[in-house]
């Protein structure tokens, strides 16, 4: 807990059998309230990894995406009371030992959202990132600063605090089930006005770390060249896609009755009662 409000660390889990236990035993329990891990259909032994840490966990049936697991974390998180909810890769890429610094920026009350940038400080090249990712990031930060009308270091970031408030504005529920999620949630954020903080964060890459191929890597350029394009037409009056409208629509957003939607087919969290 941080100045009296309840903080939930929540990690989008996918075959992370090999890096989920690091990056738990890692995160300050004196800082955060509760620690979930959701699973999304793993086909190695994430599940039975998580079912040893003490957290609370919950299991989709079949999987559901990067987007997905995620509408997933951030229901259950409010489901709990949580005030600010954390999204941690549970790779083990990013510093687990900086939630804290997160969270405190949001409970603050001065910003809406932190993100940990691995652009800013120098610890991207140094923690092993290829040469090519941090080049497509940096080109298209660039782009998308533009389109946008905001200036942050990157908006691919994998490590993120959220008030409540914040989640239970935005229509998440319209975004992506992909990769895409994180970029539309980012350029939600800015368009609806929530005030956002960066952390320098180094990076670490790996085996066991989690990445998407090139091929896909390129298909998710392209795709949040979309989402920023349909950010600037939003700006310019041209209205826009679902995930942009406003007011958000309340089937839209994550609520009571989404919430009980999304886990029909999962298991709830250990001493979870939404």
């Amino acid at each position: 807990m941080i100045c009296g409000l309840k903080v939930c660390a929540v990690l989008p889990a996918y075959n992370a059998a090999r890096t989920v236990a690091r990056t738990v035993e890692c995160i300050d329990r004196a800082v955060v309230d509760r620690i979930l891990v959701v699973d999304d259909a793993s086909t190695d032994e994430t599940r039975e990894v998580t079912r040893r840490l003490g957290v609370d966990y919950a299991f989709h049936s079949s999987n559901r995406g990067y987007g997905g697991n995620q509408k997933t974390c951030y229901a259950l998180a409010l489901a709990t009371g949580a005030d600010i909810v954390v999204m941690l890769h549970p790779d083990y890429q990013y510093e687990p030992r900086l939630l804290p610094a997160l969270a405190h920026m949001v409970a603050s009350g001065v910003y809406d959202v932190s993100i940990g940038s691995r652009i800013l400080g120098h610890g991207a090249l140094a923690g092993g990132m290829p040469r090519y990712k941090y080049v497509s990031n940096r080109a298209l930060t660039l782009v998308q600063n533009i389109l946008i009308g905001q200036k942050l270091s990157e908006y691919h970031t994998g490590y993120r605090a959220f008030s409540r408030k914040v989640l239970e504005t935005l229509p998440l529920l319209a975004n992506s089930d992909d990769f895409l999620f994180d970029n539309q949630m980012l350029v939600q954020c800015h368009v609806w006005g929530f005030r956002i903080a960066e952390v320098s964060c180094p990076t670490r890459y790996f085996p066991e770390a989690s990445s998407i191929n090139f091929q896909r890597s390129v298909a998710y350029g392209l795709g949040t060249l979309a989402v920023s394009g349909a950010a600037l037409g939003s700006r310019l009056g041209l209205g826009g896609p679902a995930f942009l409208r406003r007011p958000a629509r309340d089937n839209d957003r994550l609520s009571v009755a989404s919430i009980r939607k999304l886990i029909a087919e999962t298991n709830l969290p250990v001493g979870t009662t939404p």
